[in-house]
């Protein structure tokens, strides 16, 4: 028989986080949405500057959001060799609905991601691989934006002395995930060093529980760095490739929906725009809401009135932006999981059943 763990912790006790998470995701949310942004626009404005967009600028804005969940496909495809467009499609906006509707949203959509793969067939080892790999190029790409980006405001001179240090921290830390990344693949020694130490520190709390347990991640260091090295050696560049263009691809309908709204290069450049996704991108890791609802519309409203745009139309290019990107894949996803879920019934039934001699 099977003993429980002490260490885990009960239904109760999760139970009891989850709707404490679930109250503070709304209490935040109806704080911004109710109390914040109001303040900030009046809110007439912001509904006459959406009536005034033409239905050009709808069209052109719903393409941008169409490509923008294509490009989220990408990457898998070159992660996990063998995955089809169909199962891409499938897995990618399911997960994505998951991680936009459930607080810690995104830790529930990569058990939706492992058990998709695993009902394609995939084992265990090729599905780790593929979301440790594209975690790590997604935080890389998430961490180097924001440098890039305040790089390009210190040399067009659109930002002040003030970013040139927040531009150097920025660097520093870039520089020190890569090394890290770069010395757990060098040699097998260092990736379990490097494994230890990450163990040693994740395990710090329960250590100061009273709890001697500590994760396997020596072991799990070691593993990855000889499947990460037979994957990237050939699929580098193109995760590389794929990875930013989905990133870019997201930006592309926050730049749009400015520009259709009338905010003009002169209010707010493209490169202030860019400054302003990475950094609210960057803070809205912090799993405070679903999908940063309502955090990432403070934020980036915020940092674009701030960088000189009208208030009323800013706050809705960003409410635009936020349809496009966090509302329309729901429903999206609310279909590919009933597709999914059907062909999964269908395998599941034995052959010859329902017929009769």
């Amino acid at each position: 028989m099977v003993q429980p763990d002490p260490a885990a912790p009960s239904r109760s006790l999760i139970r009891r986080r989850l709707a404490v998470r679930i109250l503070l995701a709304v209490v935040v949310v109806g704080i911004i949405y109710f109390g914040l942004l109001p303040k900030l626009v009046d809110v007439g404005e912001v509904w006459a500057t959406l009536r005034a967009m033409t239905w050009l600028e709808l069209v052109s804005l719903s393409a941008a959001a169409v490509w923008n969940l294509g490009s989220y496909l990408l990457p898998q495809l070159v992660a996990l060799p063998g995955l089809t467009f169909r199962q891409a499609v499938l897995e990618s906006h399911t997960s994505t609905a998951v991680g936009n509707l459930l607080p810690a949203g995104q830790a529930v959509a990569l058990g939706v991601t492992y058990r998709f793969y695993s009902s394609f067939g995939f084992d265990r080892p090729a599905i780790t691989l593929s979301l440790l790999v594209q975690g790590v190029w997604n935080n890389f790409i998430k961490l180097g934006m924001p440098v890039v980006a305040l790089g390009l405001l210190v040399l067009t001179r659109r930002a002040t002395g003030d970013l040139t240090p927040v531009a150097i921290v920025g660097v520093a830390v870039l520089a020190v995930a890569l090394t890290g990344f770069a010395l757990s693949l060098s040699s097998e020694r260092r990736a379990w060093r490097i494994g230890a130490a990450l163990a040693a520190a994740a395990g710090l709390p329960r250590r100061l529980a009273g709890r001697a347990a500590q994760p396997p991640w020596p072991e799990a260091a070691v593993r990855f760095r000889a499947l990460a090295i037979s994957l990237l050696g050939r699929r580098w560049h193109w995760l590389s490739l794929t990875t930013l263009i989905s990133h870019l691809s997201l930006f592309l309908v926050l730049l749009l929906a400015l520009r259709h709204v009338g905010v003009a290069d002169s209010e707010v450049s493209w490169v202030e725009a860019l400054a302003a996704f990475a950094l609210v991108r960057l803070l809205s890791a912090v799993p405070i809401t679903p999908g940063g609802l309502g955090v990432v519309e403070l934020g980036l409203a915020a940092a674009l009135v701030l960088a000189g745009g009208d208030k009323a139309e800013v706050v809705a290019a960003v409410l635009v932006f936020r349809v496009l990107t966090f509302l329309l894949p729901i429903p999206i996803g609310a279909v590919t999981y009933w597709l999914w879920r059907r062909a999964e019934g269908r395998r599941e039934v034995p052959a010859g059943a329902g017929v009769t001699g």
